[in-house]
């Protein structure tokens, strides 16, 4: 062999190989394939897709497919032994995309916010989380037939039938028909489609989490302790902008061994006129810990102005859950009439 040829050899040798099933594809391996090539180990790797045993042991990792999984090279799920979780928090089984997500996913957050020199290791465990639990896992579920509702001996009937927009169906939609081309290429071609379709959608979750929802935590914390200078009761915290305030609140009520305390929130919104929002029982609850008054509630304007006693007010929703006013002062003054 020629110096050229063994020096090719070489270079062909350490290019990583990523190896997945053939055929038609799903959600969770397009994701997981994904996943891998934004770690930097396997950002120039090869993928190909077989059910050939000798291409399996050829490849450096194997997703979904050789009925192994060994948490090193193999990440299969459909061996019938198979229960792995996320964690013991978690008891929805993990797809391929999960198995990747479990052992690869901090590094894998990381390499998208390459250019957030905050994120320290406490911060990495709160994303690694808040990513599986907000998008990997309902890949997870899906792939495994688990349904998000226990409707078992029910006879609930759907408002809307919405299977096809889900990211599963719209993966799922890319197959080639079966009276189209559906050679490997084809099948090969699609799912490549698929993957970047996924990913992308994955890769934006992940940034918009890094680099805008938990800074966002940092100016809770602060509102937080700064909350005995804008009343004194404690109950009421000021923002300068509008900021995710909701899941942070209640994290840093925890931790700060306050929980329930906060019952106003204040600040200005986009069109620089300023709010006042009741704080929820829980961040996906219609019901709030103090609402604003009653008496109140669905008035406007100079209306509301005149009834309230505070000027420049604008709206108190007739849920009496949010109200606006054109200056702090008032939107301070409403929430501290409602406490």
């Amino acid at each position: 062999m020629s110096p050229v040829s063994k020096k090719i050899k070489i270079a062909n040798n350490m290019v990583k190989q990523i190896c997945t099933h053939s055929n038609s594809f799903h959600a969770d391996e397009a994701l997981a394939v994904y996943m891998l090539r934004l770690l930097p180990e396997y950002s120039d790797a090869k993928v190909v897709r077989s059910r050939d045993p000798a291409m399996w042991e050829d490849s450096d990792i194997v997703v979904d497919v050789s009925g192994k999984y060994d948490g090193i090279k193999f990440f299969d799920h459909h061996q019938r032994e198979f229960y792995e979780t996320f964690s013991e928090n978690y008891k929805t089984k993990l797809s391929s995309a999960g198995l990747v997500f479990k052992h690869f996913g901090r590094d894998i957050i990381s390499s998208i916010l390459t250019g957030n020199a905050s994120m320290d290791s406490n911060k990495l465990d709160i994303l690694y989380e808040r990513v599986y639990k907000n998008f990997v896992e309902a890949i997870d579920a899906n792939d495994n037939g688990i349904n998000c509702y226990d409707v078992k001996g029910t006879d609930i009937e759907p408002k809307f039938i919405d299977k096809s927009i889900t990211i599963p169906a719209v993966i799922s939609n890319m197959n080639p028909d079966w009276n189209d081309d559906c050679s490997p290429e084809k099948f090969d071609e699609n799912f490549f489609m698929a993957s970047k379709f996924i990913g992308d959608i994955f890769f934006r979750l992940v940034k918009r989490y890094g680099d805008s929802w938990l800074p966002a935590k940092d100016l809770v914390e602060q509102a937080i302790k700064n909350r005995l200078e804008v009343d004194p009761s404690g109950k009421i915290i000021l923002f300068d902008q509008f900021c995710p305030w909701k899941e942070h609140l209640y994290a840093v009520e925890k931790e700060l061994g306050i929980e329930n305390q906060i019952q106003f929130v204040l600040f200005q919104d986009s069109g620089k006129t300023w709010r006042v929002s009741t704080v929820p029982v829980s961040s996906t609850s219609f019901e709030f810990r103090k609402g604003l008054p009653e008496e109140l509630r669905g008035l406007r304007d100079d209306e509301l102005s005149e009834k309230s006693g505070v000027p420049g007010c604008v709206f108190i929703h007739a849920a009496g859950f949010i109200g606006g006013a054109k200056s702090k002062d008032a939107v301070l003054k409403l929430a501290k009439m409602s406490l």
